[in-house]
């Protein structure tokens, strides 16, 4: 379906889109850059959820976002308690998009599923207090012999006692 019958159908859509899809391709989607908004979530669910330190998502209003292909192969998590759904790739289990209920009008989806710019930039830290003990927080460090690539966090040097106190 061309970009003019999708916007028929759909509804306007901006002159510029930003394409995402999940790893084997299967499931296609779109929003209207910019994003509303993009940020890092911290929380210990979508940590599970994405297998990483944190996930970092960019926001959309429903009404600027449309799955442009896969529909049939999304799945769908849904946590009542929590009040959210998420969605994944049945083929693959790329994480696809995130929903709340307290924000019915709004759809998330993972920074990582587009290939192009969203138009926003992650400035907001969510869940800080649910912060993984182990999350690289920017320390120095330096290539690892013998590993092209590959890159270390080097020991912290103890301090040195001062022999009897004085200096």
């Amino acid at each position: 379906m061309d970009r003019a019958a999708r916007s028929a159908k759909t509804g306007k859509a901006s002159a510029v889109q930003a394409e995402g899809r999940c790893a084997c391709g299967a499931v296609r989607l779109e929003i209207d850059v910019p994003a509303v908004w993009a940020w890092h979530d911290h929380s210990a669910a979508s940590r599970h959820a994405q297998g990483g330190a944190y996930a970092t998502y960019v926001g959309s209003w429903r009404s600027r976002f449309r799955i442009l292909e896969g529909a049939d192969s999304l799945t769908r998590f849904e946590d009542p308690d929590a009040g959210t759904a998420r969605s994944f790739c049945a083929r693959c289990g790329t994480p696809m998009l995130y929903e709340r209920a307290r924000s019915p009008k709004m759809v998330n989806i993972p920074r990582a599923v587009f290939a192009s710019r969203t138009g926003r930039e992650p400035r907001y830290h969510m869940h800080l207090h649910e912060k993984a003990d182990w999350t690289y927080e920017g320390e120095a460090l330096s290539p690892l012999k013998g590993y092209p690539g590959v890159m270390r966090a080097r020991p912290r040097r103890k301090k040195p006692l001062a022999p009897d106190g004085m200096f």
